[in-house]
């Protein structure tokens, strides 16, 4: 995967999808859920004017719509989201491995629905 700026940014490896197949599966239960590769457009560095192209991995449970972007060899960001403009992170600038990624992303859901189950009683 090229970007914009001649980044080559390879997509992600088998490995990469089966880690977070299997963490989804432990956290949801087994195919609760369906990843989706995707090319997506973001900013490397928060102080590029550009944007470059990079591989995502997407997916949806209930009202909630996840995202994982690789932007780099073995580097990645994180969000999710509800609506377009009820996006969330994890305040992390990026992991070095997809476990950390994806399970730091589910523990910022978890607590985020936590909260607003407890706001609502």
């Amino acid at each position: 995967m090229a970007t914009k700026a001649n980044i080559k940014i390879r997509d992600f490896s088998d490995t990469d999808v089966w880690t977070v197949r299997q963490t989804l599966d432990e956290r949801w239960g087994k195919d609760k859920t369906d990843i989706q590769l995707a090319d997506v457009e973001v900013r490397l560095r928060s102080a590029d004017r550009e944007l470059s192209t990079c591989p995502a991995l997407f997916w949806e449970y209930k009202d909630s719509n996840f995202v994982i972007f690789k932007i780099g060899r073995s580097t990645y960001k994180t969000q999710f989201y509800y609506k377009g403009r009820d996006q969330y992170g994890t305040e992390v600038p990026s992991f070095d491995n997809v476990l950390d990624c994806i399970v730091t992303v589910l523990q910022v859901h978890a607590d985020l629905e936590r909260d607003k189950a407890q706001q609502s009683e």
